[in-house]
């Protein structure tokens, strides 16, 4: 029997597992591998598949999409900010823009490992704070 489109090489337990795995799988690569590719491919995923979706992969599409957003936005307006409040030529901006940017990158990293161990169980799960709230 061919293999379809939406075959990912393991038998889902719950429909829209294959999906939410996928969906968590793209988290991570656009906070590890290719930044920006990603997160595109993740959001037009998600656009493709938000009303359409089993309850299982709309959750987890939601989560990665929206903390992605969540991520990036704070990463980015918190170093501009500490930028702009310590100027680029002493050194203790850098070493808080650096120190922050490496413990907000690997918090998300290690929150979407365990988001695409949920999805790989076919269970839900919330990101902490800047998670949206499960349905």
């Amino acid at each position: 029997m061919p293999r379809s489109d939406d075959d990912f090489g393991f038998t889902e337990e719950k429909a829209g597992q294959n999906l939410a795995v996928l969906a968590e799988a793209l988290f991570l690569i656009n906070l590890l591998l290719a930044p920006g590719i990603g997160f595109a491919i993740l959001f037009w995923l998600w656009l493709k598949n938000k009303d359409s979706a089993p309850p299982l992969a709309r959750q987890h599409l939601k989560q990665a999409t929206f903390v992605s957003l969540w991520g990036g936005l704070l990463i980015v307006s918190l170093s501009t900010l500490f930028i702009l409040v310590g100027g680029l030529r002493h050194e203790y901006t850098w070493v808080a823009v650096i120190l922050y940017f490496t413990c907000i990158h690997s918090t998300l990293v290690l929150f979407g490992m365990y988001g695409l161990i949920k999805a790989l169980a076919g269970q839900t799960w919330r990101f902490p704070l800047i998670g949206p709230r499960n349905p």
